[in-house]
């Protein structure tokens, strides 16, 4: 069992870069987090480079734009690194190919600028998957017959988001990744552009180098996160250390955002395969 701990200063030391995700760390989707934005801004002052690494299907100069909207101070970070820029990019590789887009409208931002042909399932080249388009009423059920259409015609999906669910306010809301993985479960071919796969942190460490003109020592970064599934196997499949914020997406399963329970604790990290260097309850400094 990693130690608990209480304020992230206890670690602060031991780390360069923090590749810190977002939601359920830094806001809840409504709000920021006053503590967890407050813990960053003294890591930066004491010269930790700060990159926040999210799968957001939008791009980072979008998600800048929310982040302003939710009053996280621009202080918290250096640089920012979005699902939604690696998909752009994937879809800048498919010069030509025509997309159908499967989402809602708010994140058609991820198109912005580049030259794309839209089509319906019966005629596009490949999928870009970057949501539910009414998170908060449907399921991935709901698209079943979707997904199969797609199947028949062994279109290509790209997930704008490969995470399942997200908080909002005090609820679970379905994301991209649980249409991609109903989809790939089906059979589908299916590339994911953020946490856990590698695409998305390499561009994370490019920019903390971009940042601070220098290389990144893996064993000083540390990844900081709610999600085992996402955020805990993305850092270990990097090679790097993790902190595990319990008050998030799991808070639930753990004992409830108050007070983790350590056997719960212990049951999760033996079905995810991987322990984190410590878990904190919410990030403070």
């Amino acid at each position: 069992m990693p130690p608990l701990i209480s304020h992230f200063s206890e670690l602060a030391p031991d780390y360069d870069v923090l590749l810190c995700d977002v939601w359920g760390v830094v806001h809840n989707g409504l709000a920021a987090f006053p503590q967890a934005c407050d813990a960053l801004m003294r890591a930066r002052a004491t010269g930790k480079t700060v990159v926040y690494i999210t799968n957001s299907p939008r791009p980072s100069e979008v998600v800048k734009r929310q982040l302003e909207r939710l009053h996280v101070p621009r202080e918290t970070y250096d640089a920012i690194v979005s699902s939604g820029d690696v998909t752009r990019s994937v879809i800048e590789k498919r010069h030509g190919k025509s997309l159908y887009h499967l989402g809602p409208d708010r994140d058609r931002s991820i198109f912005e600028g580049l030259n794309v042909t839209f089509a319906g399932l019966e005629t596009a080249d490949y999928v870009v998957c970057s949501g539910l388009e009414n998170d908060e009423e449907e399921t991935p059920d709901d698209y079943r017959e979707r997904l199969q259409a797609m199947l028949a015609r062994k279109l290509f999906m790209v997930c704008g988001n490969p995470d399942v669910v997200v908080e909002r306010g005090n609820r679970l809301v379905y994301c991209a990744g649980a249409l991609a993985d109903l989809y790939a479960t089906m059979g589908g071919e299916v590339l994911f552009a953020g946490k856990p796969y590698r695409p998305i942190y390499d561009l994370a460490l490019a920019k903390a180098e971009a940042a601070t003109g220098k290389t990144v020592a893996l064993e000083r970064a540390l990844a900081i996160g709610d999600s085992l599934r996402t955020d805990l196997k993305g850092a270990y499949t990097l090679g790097v250390d993790f902190l595990f914020v319990t008050a998030g997406i799991h808070a639930e399963e753990l004992g409830g955002r108050e007070k983790p329970d350590p056997a719960a604790l212990t049951g999760a990290f033996a079905a995810a395969g991987e322990i984190p260097k410590a878990v904190m309850r919410q990030l403070v400094w």
